[in-house]
């Protein structure tokens, strides 16, 4: 007992002296103990002493964040440069399909509200799921997963690993943030490997801060329509890509403060030990990268949407053309919403969207732009110019862009993810609290920025 006590007061004096680096330090000399004892029975390779060479770049404390970001700007710049034009020829050939299925329609006498619910409603709600969102992902995906199996995620876990260490949150927590990137939901279910419960709890709540991939295609999509377009056209893809990189690192950012808030708060205690083994870098498999990025991410992701969004286009369709007096429901119901949209810097129609895309992040848009067009008169959009014409007329700004990707990244999760949280926490008290704690988050924020900018004067 006396040399138990002994040990306990020592190794209390060297924290006090050490502060918040005490755990790091006991780390760091059980590794350099164990390459020490490595490195005097084993030969390292050629390969070994180059997987060291590039991560003393990648994870260095003044390169790992920069290259980080740089990379993710030069997959989100390629995905946005190549996606334009195949969009534009998948959009024109859709839209083609859709004057033949009219004329289909008409030759068979069919009545006007059969043909807008299945020609005007379900069909070209998909033929914009397909149009807009298909070439960014099957661009995005295969891009993401050759950085997976390259082996580079864990060494972004490893560079993130502090700052959650500093948000009073497990370091594991990088793991999962970045697997949210993929999906909210796959993200919830890999908290699994936070062994805390209360780091656990902190990391599911909070998994939502970060885009999927549901939300990607809409966020490329504004910001190349909106941001990109008040700057030279020279460098709009650059722009476009940056801004992007913006909401992502806001989003991570945001993730740190509330991780911290509620570690203060609801879920206090202190950050427990966290230890991560970079894998080797290794050489893509091909066929790997094909299979994963197509199959089990475009494929999916997009199927996924088309299922949501063929009948929420229907029923957007019928909304928009039952009348209550001299407006369609979907405009009545939006103009209750509208002084709520006002103060946010959005209108009625965007916050309906949101509830009405509650099933899937997927389709927010493509309701969106439904119920613009049900409100008014049926214009096809081909592209992102004619989007964009769609949006202006209804009052979009540049404001209303950025926070509509504010509202986008921050907002309640989906029904998929929602119910991964009720089944990994087994708690309708935390599944309520992780649907209302980024809502308002985004509330608030959204707020801040609609009213800032209108006291000077922006909007």
């Amino acid at each position: 007992m006396k040399y138990s006590s002994n040990i306990i007061d020592i190794s209390e004096k060297i924290k006090n002296q050490c502060g918040d680096t005490f755990r790091d330090r006991i780390v760091e000399t059980i590794y350099k103990r164990a390459e020490k004892i490595s490195n005097s029975v084993v030969t390292n390779n050629k390969k070994t002493d180059f997987d060291k060479k590039v991560d003393d770049v990648l994870t260095s404390k003044a390169f790992g964040i920069p290259l980080m970001l740089v990379l993710l700007g030069i997959v989100f710049y390629i995905t946005i440069t190549g996606a334009n034009y195949p969009s534009e020829l998948i959009a024109k050939f859709l839209f083609w399909v859709e004057d033949r299925l009219t004329e289909l329609f008409t030759s068979m006498n069919s009545p006007a509200w059969l043909h807008g619910v299945l020609v005007l409603g379900l069909y070209r709600t998909l033929a914009w799921v397909v149009s807009v969102m298909l070439p960014p992902m099957a661009i995005f995906f295969p891009l993401f997963t050759l950085l997976e199996d390259l082996g580079y995620l864990p060494r972004v876990a490893y560079n993130l690993d502090h700052l959650f260490k500093k948000a009073c949150a497990h370091g594991k927590q990088a793991l999962t943030m970045c697997m949210g990137f993929g999906c909210n939901a796959a993200g919830i279910i890999a908290c699994r490997i936070i062994e805390s419960p209360r780091e656990r709890l902190v990391a599911i709540l909070t998994n939502n801060f970060v885009p999927c991939n549901g939300r990607f295609p809409s966020l490329i999509a504004i910001s190349s329509i909106f941001i990109a377009a008040s700057f030279s056209s020279k460098y709009g893809s650059l722009i476009a890509s940056l801004s992007v990189v913006i909401i992502v690192v806001i989003g991570v950012s945001i993730t740190l403060l509330i991780s911290y808030l509620l570690s203060k708060t609801l879920l206090k205690g202190e950050p427990s030990f966290f230890i991560l083994e970079l894998p080797p870098y290794r050489k893509p498999q091909i066929g790997r990268v094909v299979y994963t990025s197509i199959i089990d991410r475009t494929v999916f992701v997009l199927g996924r949407a088309a299922a949501f969004a063929a009948p929420a286009g229907a029923i957007t369709w019928i909304l928009g053309n039952i009348y209550i007096g001299d407006l369609s429901i979907i405009a009545y119901i939006s103009n209750i919403l509208e002084p709520f949209g006002h103060a946010l810097g959005l209108d009625g129609f965007i916050i309906m969207a949101f509830l009405l895309g509650f099933p899937a992040n997927e389709i927010v848009l493509p309701i969106l732009v439904m119920s613009y067009l049900s409100a008014s008169s049926m214009v096809d959009f081909g592209n992102l110019d004619a989007l964009k014409n769609i949006l202006i007329s209804h009052g979009w700004n540049f404001i209303t862009a950025i926070n509509f990707m504010l509202f986008s990244l921050l907002h309640f999760p989906c029904g998929t993810t929602l119910w991964t949280i009720k089944k990994e926490t087994g708690s309708i008290k935390w599944t309520l609290i992780s649907a209302i704690l980024p809502t308002l988050v985004a509330i608030i924020v959204c707020f801040i920025i609609a009213q800032a900018s209108r006291l000077f004067g922006i909007i």
